[in-house]
């Protein structure tokens, strides 16, 4: 058998965070295989290519892309430009992805369906970190099995969306109704214009994908009339929904929450919250959705089309001889599970992270991207490139670079923490007056020099020099 070392990595997922991951493989010589499902580079961005992302260009491309792509005749975007998923394909991933580096290596149309030891099961532990990984891979209706050292597992949780039922299963009714659900970001104003106007439209979820789902629908109904819309959320007041606002250091995102509360305040949507649904009933002609609104039944009746914007989950089936480590709540990497949980956390600050959070039971394996964050819906590409230049970094040997990383995210204006100190902000209580905060760690976890954060009957001292870890009052944050 050929020796483990000489066999190159496995990147399974060709989205950005894949792209990134191949090429820091590249700029350290280390060999590497990219699989990609899809029949391009970035194929689950191309399904909502239409969609402006909020933050800059300069948060969107990696640095060793970037090295890459400075060896070619490609025109960099203007740093402040925010691009749709199309100008992110077609000026970033499909030039990085045409690279020699990257492109001799790269596998279309290649689906992973199973990962294990070359011949181990998941059980079997003696000589185990000895043998490379069996990735196989169907492509063509024909699986091939290739031997690789190590696997970086950037497939993401684009495939994988979240029902709308309640309770994270699908409500009964769903499934048999599917034909009139679209899970994911329509179209609405363009592609799939016909399927929507003037048509009675339910958009399910709380976050930007919803939010902009609503908006072009209000676009929509300005040109067809008749269009109704209504909105289901399962949160307990619909401002929770409407971020930072003008604290949002990206102007777009702040921008959107602006935009739907003018659009409810004016009573142009129907909104309902909080709404569990339980039910899809077809009536024949549309369909009756079924569900508990504060406790109480009650049925939205006269829907033509849904619309799913209640986030996604990884797909960890095809890892099921592998020894992962992965959060019962979250599905996530569980090292990071306290790190990014909503119910604790109301943003996506993150401390930085890389291979050592991100390594797993079974040696030379990584979940990296937003499988990485499992249901966790705060991940952002930036986050996902830091992650893979300190993945391949210890892939390398190069242990120092692996065990150095930096984050430099955008503030959301909802928690406000950062590399550097932060103002008093909604997060984690309210600084004495003149004095800041120091770096935050996660959103409620920093030290600070104050005992809002922390229980009643504790002191910042009794409490090991932290802030509370867990929310007071059923406050999103430590706001109190």
């Amino acid at each position: 058998m050929e020796k483990s070392n000489s066999l190159p990595v496995a990147v399974i997922g060709a989205g950005p965070v894949g792209l990134a991951a191949a090429a820091h493989l590249a700029i350290r010589n280390q060999p590497f295989l990219l699989f990609e499902a899809g029949g391009s580079v970035a194929a689950n961005i191309l399904t909502w290519q239409h969609i402006r992302v909020f933050s800059p260009w300069r948060y969107n491309i990696d640095k060793a892309a970037k090295q890459l792509l400075a060896q070619t005749h490609w025109l960099q975007p203007h740093d402040d430009g925010l691009p749709t998923g199309k100008e992110l394909y077609e000026h970033y991933f499909k030039p990085l992805s045409e690279h020699p580096a990257l492109q001799r290596h790269l596998h279309l149309r290649s689906k992973v369906i199973a990962i294990g030891r070359v011949g181990l099961d998941k059980m079997k532990t003696a000589g185990r970190e000895r043998l490379p990984y069996a990735v196989q891979v169907l492509h063509n209706n024909h699986v091939e099995q290739f031997l690789v050292k190590a696997v970086i597992d950037t497939s993401g949780t684009w495939n994988s969306p979240n029902p709308i039922g309640s309770g994270g299963t699908f409500a009964i009714g769903e499934q048999e109704n599917s034909s009139r659900i679209f899970y994911g970001i329509p179209d609405i104003l363009n592609t799939h214009a016909g399927r929507y106007k003037n048509k009675s439209v339910l958009v399910v979820g709380s976050g930007h994908s919803s939010i902009n789902a609503v908006l072009e629908l209000d676009k929509l109904k300005e040109q067809y009339p008749d269009t109704q819309i209504h909105w289901v959320l399962r949160k307990q007041n619909i401002y929770d929904v409407y971020g930072g606002q003008e604290k949002d250091t990206l102007e777009a995102r702040g921008a959107l929450g602006i935009k739907i509360e003018q659009l409810v305040n004016q009573d142009r949507v129907s909104v309902y919250t909080p709404f569990h649904i339980q039910q899809v009933v077809n009536t024949g002609t549309n369909l009756s959705v079924v569900g508990l609104q504060n406790e109480n039944k009650f049925a939205l009746p006269g829907i033509d089309e849904v619309i799913s914007n209640t986030g996604s989950r990884p797909d960890l089936s095809f890892l099921r001889e592998v020894r992962i480590s992965i959060d019962s709540s979250l599905e996530c990497v569980a090292a990071l599970a306290e790190l990014i949980d909503p119910n604790i956390h109301s943003c996506g600050t993150v401390r930085p992270h890389g291979e050592k959070e991100l390594r797993h039971p079974d040696h030379g394996f990584y979940i990296a991207g937003s499988k990485s964050y499992g249901r966790a819906p705060t991940f952002l590409m930036a986050t996902g490139y830091e992650q893979v230049r300190s993945i391949a970094a210890a892939i390398d040997g190069d242990l120092e670079a692996a065990r150095k990383v930096e984050l430099d995210l955008p503030e959301t204006g909802v928690c406000n923490a950062t590399a550097g100190n932060i103002e008093a902000a909604a997060c984690c209580g309210t600084a004495p007056e003149g004095q800041k905060k120091q770096a935050a760690t996660s959103c409620c976890t920093p030290k600070i020099e104050n005992t809002a954060c922390c229980e009643p009957s504790q002191t910042k001292e009794e409490n090991n020099g932290d802030c509370c870890a867990q929310p007071q009052d059923g406050s999103a944050c430590c706001d109190k």
